[in-house]
């Protein structure tokens, strides 16, 4: 979940709640006196004080005097939206759902997404794509890439694997079929 942080007056400012370690979130949970998956519930509903604690021990990072009393949001200064994963994870579970029932097209499923989903989207821009490719559906993909006309490359395999390895090129860590054999000592 991405918190947005919009001061009165200000630029809105994007907090990734997935981006905190795990010092940090036992930070918030000690100070909002929430676990952890509560945290992450609250985001979904915009609970003031999960945006809060994210928003302020995000900010810590490079204001590390700033204290959980001195940052007092306004209650319409911040909202929580869904990261692109989320969105992604939203969007094909709810295609998926057109595959249980018989009633749903993809197309209604397509239109409901629109409708609401680039709300509450960090990226409305993509999550509107993201929607209108799982409209599409494979199918349409498929054909699309056999209209594409043959490059003189195309017959080539770009993820081509070597069966040797590579020299490495760091002197600092030799990977595992470069390093040297250890002898027993048994």
């Amino acid at each position: 979940m991405i918190v947005v942080y919009t001061p009165e007056g200000g630029e809105p400012e994007h907090y990734d709640a997935n981006s905190l370690k795990v010092s940090e979130a036992a930070i918030v949970q000690r100070t909002v006196d929430m676990k952890w998956q509560q945290i992450k519930e609250g985001l979904e509903q915009d609970d003031l004080d999960a945006m809060r604690g994210i928003v302020w021990v995000l900010k810590k990072r490079t204001q590390p005097a700033l204290r959980f009393g001195e940052f007092d949001p306004g209650v319409d200064e911040m909202t929580s939206r869904m990261d692109v994963k989320e969105v992604a994870a939203y969007v094909d579970s709810a295609f998926a759902a057109c595959e249980r029932d018989d009633e749903l097209t993809p197309d209604t499923v397509a239109a409901i997404l629109t409708e609401r989903l680039p709300t509450i989207a960090a990226d409305p821009d993509h999550a509107r794509r993201l929607i209108e490719a799982k409209a599409k559906g494979p199918k349409e993909d498929t054909e699309a890439e056999e209209r594409q006309p043959e490059t003189p490359d195309s017959g080539s395999n770009p993820s081509q694997t070597s069966s040797t390895p590579d020299t490495s090129t760091s002197d600092s860590s030799p990977t595992f079929s470069t390093a040297p054999l250890l002898s027993s000592t048994t």
